[in-house]
C-alpha cells in the first residue's frame, strides 16, 4: 500500500505540526482538504491534548495526526538560567515588563501517549527525538501509524530501527524547530532526500521550503512518498498565527530567514528580525528553559502588536507564502 492510503488522504501531502500555530478548525480544514492535518501538541498538557482531538473530531471526520515532542532532559543550571534571564532584560523593559515569572515547563509525552491511544488516534509523529521501544510498541499495539522526524540519514535509519512506519526527511530550507537529535548538520533537502530514500525501506516525507506544485513534484520524483508543508498554510485564514505574525510572513522578501535559538535554547529557522539580533550574543539557556523564559515576551510583544520581539518561524520559501483558506492553498499545490 501507499502512504496516501495507509493515512487515509488523497494527496501526497501533509501539513506541518506547528506548535501553537495549530487550531483545530486548522487541523480540520487540511483534513478536509484532502490533505493530513496535524495537531502540534507539542507544549500542551495531557489533558489539553485531549481537548484538542476531541475539539477536531467535532469538525472533520477524516484521518489526522498528533505530533509530540520526544522530551530532552537538559541539566538545570541555575547560574545559566540567571544569566539568560537577565540578558532578556532590555527587552522586557522595552514591553513594559522589567521582571516576569517564567514557569519551568514540565513534559506531558508520558500523559500524551496514553491520551492519543484512548482518542483513538490513528497517526502520531514525533519530534526531537525518537520514543523508546516500550512506548512504539504500546502504540503498534493499537495500530496507530508511527512518523519519526530525521535531518540527517543517521537520524532516519535510527526511526526506522525503532519502529517507525515513516520517516519525515527535514531539510536545512524548513521553517520552525530543527528535528535534529543526533548532532546538528545543515542538509539542504535535495541532499538529503535521495540520501534517506536509499537508505531505509520506509516511506520518507520531504520536508524544507516545498512552496508550490513544482516543489512537489520534484520531491516525489526524487522518491518521497508526500510532502509536509508549514509556511504555505501559516497565513491562511483557519492559521492560529497571530494576525501580525501572518503579515511578516506574506510581506517577507526571499533571504529574509535565519537559523537562532535565542528564543527557544533550539535551532529553528525564523523571519530575522530585532530580538534575534540583541540576543545574537548573549546567554541562552538550553532547550526548554529559554523558551520558558521567553514566553512571557512573545505574548506580550504580540498583544503590543510588535513583531521585532516575536517568533516568526519560516522556512526558506517564506517569500513565496499566499494567503486564502486551507482549501485554497492546497488547491495550488494539486
Amino acid at each position: 500500500m501507499t502512504l496516501t492510503n495507509n493515512l487515509g488522504i488523497q494527496h501526497p501531502i501533509i501539513q506541518a505540526p506547528m506548535a501553537g500555530v495549530t487550531t483545530p478548525e486548522f487541523v480540520a480544514a487540511s483534513s478536509d482538504a484532502g490533505i493530513l492535518g496535524s495537531i502540534g501538541a507539542g507544549y500542551l498538557s495531557a489533558e489539553a491534548t485531549r481537548d484538542f482531538i476531541r475539539e477536531v473530531k467535532k469538525l472533520t471526520d477524516k484521518p489526522f495526526s498528533v505530533n509530540l515532542f520526544v522530551p530532552e532532559y537538559a541539566e538545570l543550571d541555575q547560574e545559566q538560567l540567571r544569566k539568560a534571564y537577565l540578558a532578556l532584560q532590555p527587552v522586557g523593559k522595552k514591553l513594559g515588563m522589567p521582571f516576569w515569572k517564567a514557569r519551568l515547563s514540565k513534559p506531558s509525552f508520558e500523559g500524551q501517549i496514553e491520551v492519543i491511544i484512548e482518542e483513538g488516534v490513528g497517526v502520531c509523529s514525533f519530534t526531537f527525538g525518537l520514543p523508546d521501544e516500550t512506548v512504539v510498541r504500546k502504540l503498534k499495539e493499537h495500530a496507530i501509524y508511527l512518523i519519526g522526524t530525521a535531518t540527517t540519514v543517521e537520524e532516519a535509519v535510527a526511526a526506522e530501527k525503532v519502529g517507525m512506519d515513516a520517516v519525515v526527511a527535514q531539510g536545512k530550507e524548513a521553517g520552525g524547530h530543527r528535528g535534529s537529535f543526533i548532532g546538528e548538520q545543515l542538509v539542504p533537502l535535495a541532499d538529503l532526500l535521495p540520501l534517506v530514500v536509499d537508505a531505509v525501506g520506509i516511506p520518507v516525507i520531504a520536508a524544507g521550503g516545498i512552496a508550490n506544485k513544482e516543489h512537489l513534484d520534484q520531491q516525489l520524483l526524487r522518491g518521497a512518498q508526500a510532502v509536509q508543508i508549514g509556511t504555505a498554510l501559516l497565513a491562511a485564514e483557519e492559521s492560529g498565527a497571530h494576525p501580525i505574525y501572518k503579515q511578516a510572513v506574506i510581506e517577507a522578501a526571499e533571504n529574509s530567514t535565519v537559523l537562532t535559538k535565542v528564543f527557544s535554547g533550539k535551532s529553528a529557522r525564523g523571519i530575522r528580525n530585532s530580538f534575534i539580533d540583541i540576543m545574537a550574543d548573549g546567554p541562552i539557556a538550553p532547550y526548554p528553559y529559554q523558551n520558558d523564559l521567553t514566553k512571557k515576551i512573545r505574548s506580550e510583544s504580540a498583544r503590543l502588536g510588535k513583531s521585532e520581539f516575536m517568533s516568526l518561524w519560516a522556512g526558506e520559501s517564506v517569500h513565496e507564502t499566499k494567503g486564502g483558506t486551507v482549501n485554497e492553498v492546497i488547491g495550488k499545490f494539486i
